[in-house]
């Protein structure tokens, strides 16, 4: 994997080692060398990987590999859009109970939970929980279609993400008109997005508090936050004081993650893209098993 020079990284190529004594926190310095394991495991199987991990407090690059290279990321790429529908409530452009209909969307059978329910009409405001909460397709479809893709593009680039982007809307197939994914980023642009979303710095201190809230009750722990032992639906009050905001991205041969962890040692904001040949379900765990060991070093490190 091509990685660019990054002071203080570690690539997956291998750690870079000094001969200073390492500052001494509240643990050690990290090396992430099981994630490094896991993820060159995945390579050598003919996979990419892409991962980009920064100290909140200190901006310190903890890990780095392929960070700038384009991949695609399901639906961690509604994040944006996530970021500028907050803004126009904010704004007052868009009103956040203003009520839209399911049935005039196209049908999907993909991720979500608003297809089973008897509800087919919901104020925007709830779409937007269900987008950041369930990955739910057709919520993330109809807060696309009402927020306007040209306004979600400008506001990855206002986010100072030149490299990333929400091509398209989800569908359940993708013919060759279409693009060949919903959306694309780098892992460094969202984990810099996700630490900008918990400082404040992401569309402004209140659009970015309101997206970070909805991000924090996200139901999907199957990945990196399998580590952190949080209930799926009750996690956003901890008792052992985590915060933990993420987003989950799945397709065919793709998983992506990004997101925030933070405890009583310190925080990271982290970002995890990966494909994979999907042909079997020990395929898929080899895949999902890096997520968990990154996971459990992000703990050690933050918790």
């Amino acid at each position: 994997m091509a990685t660019e020079p990054q002071k203080e990284a570690v690539s997956l190529r291998g750690t870079r080692r000094s001969g200073r004594r390492p500052r001494r926190r509240a643990i050690l310095r990290p090396t992430f060398a099981s994630t490094l394991r896991a993820l060159e495991g995945l390579v050598a199987a003919d996979g990419r990987v892409a991962v980009h991990v920064a100290d909140l407090d200190r901006g310190t690059v903890l890990l780095g590999g392929d960070d700038h290279v384009t991949m695609p990321v399901g639906g961690v790429g509604t994040v944006p859009l996530l970021v500028e529908a907050a803004a126009q409530f904010e704004e007052g452009t868009l009103d956040p109970y203003e009520v839209v209909a399911r049935d005039p969307l196209d049908p999907l059978r993909v991720s979500g939970v608003w297809r089973h329910l008897q509800a087919r009409e919901l104020p925007l405001i709830d779409v937007a929980v269900l987008t950041a909460t369930s990955d739910d397709a057709l919520a993330a479809n109809a807060l696309l279609e009402r927020v306007g893709h040209e306004r979600v593009s400008r506001r990855y680039v206002s986010l100072g993400m030149p490299r990333s982007a929400l091509l398209d809307h989800f569908r359940d197939r993708r013919g060759p008109d279409d693009a060949p994914h919903v959306a694309l980023g780098t892992a460094r642009e969202f984990a810099v997005l996700f630490a900008d979303i918990v400082s404040g710095k992401a569309a402004g201190a209140t659009v970015s508090a309101q997206v970070a809230e909805w991000l924090t009750l996200n139901h999907d722990l199957s990945l990196v936050g399998s580590a952190t032992g949080l209930a799926p639906f009750a996690h956003d009050d901890d008792g052992h004081g985590l915060l933990f905001l993420n987003k989950t991205g799945r397709d065919r041969d793709v998983r992506a993650e990004a997101g925030v962890l933070a405890g009583a040692r310190g925080g990271v904001a982290y970002a995890l893209f990966v494909e994979f040949d999907d042909a079997s379900i020990l395929h898929r765990d080899r895949a999902h098993e890096a997520f968990r060991v990154l996971g459990r070093e992000l703990m050690e490190y933050a918790a």
